[in-house]
């Protein structure tokens, strides 16, 4: 049994990547402990004004969205692409809550700081108004490379896999069914 943290980075309160995170949830906790966090839930302050110069202090939605990451094992991300990568308020719990001494630390003398959230895995499940493959391969992946590559792997996550579901702008409910049957497969693999 598994602590899986599932995270819904759509800020829209009725959303299909709602529907998604929920799906996970729902089948996953018949064999896992599962918490959700829904980004359009947690009230704070998005801008990084001072970047890293000054400690700002965090409001209690990313205290505990915190406590959840560091609590999780697996970390599912569901998220739209909105203009090519993720959403603004996700971004901003990103850039609020992965702070030094909590995502990576720097440490003199090293250019690449050490990864503090190591021994956690995660899985992305993407929903985007384009093909995927045109998005993946004719666009340049933009969101894979922003979640695994610039915030996952840098904190020291390691990304199992990747779910891609689209055209959603063109779908209907029977590719919304044939959607959240395949998320209810992934929640249902071991992790």
């Amino acid at each position: 049994m598994k602590k899986v943290l599932v995270i819904n980075g759509n800020p829209k309160p009725n959303s299909l990547c709602k529907s998604l995170a929920d799906q996970y949830t729902s089948v996953a906790n018949n064999k896992h402990k599962v918490q959700q966090v829904n980004i359009g839930d947690l009230n704070f302050r998005i801008s990084l004004d001072q970047g890293y110069d000054r400690v700002a202090v965090l409001e209690p939605d990313l205290v505990d969205f915190q406590n959840k990451i560091q609590w999780a094992e697996h970390i599912v991300i569901v998220s739209p692409v909105w203009w090519g990568t993720i959403p603004a308020k996700f971004k901003g719990v990103i850039d609020r809550a992965f702070l030094p001494g909590f995502a990576f630390k720097y440490v003199d003398g090293k250019t690449i700081p050490d990864k503090l959230l190591k021994g956690r895995t995660s899985e992305l499940i993407i929903t985007l108004d384009s093909p995927p493959f045109w998005y993946k391969y004719i666009k340049g992946n933009a969101i894979y490379k922003q979640l695994n590559h610039s915030i996952l792997a840098f904190s020291g996550i390691k990304n199992i896999s990747s779910t891609y579901f689209g055209p959603v702008i063109n779908s209907d409910n029977n590719n919304i069914k044939a959607w959240l049957n395949k998320v209810a497969q992934l929640a249902n693999i071991p992790k």
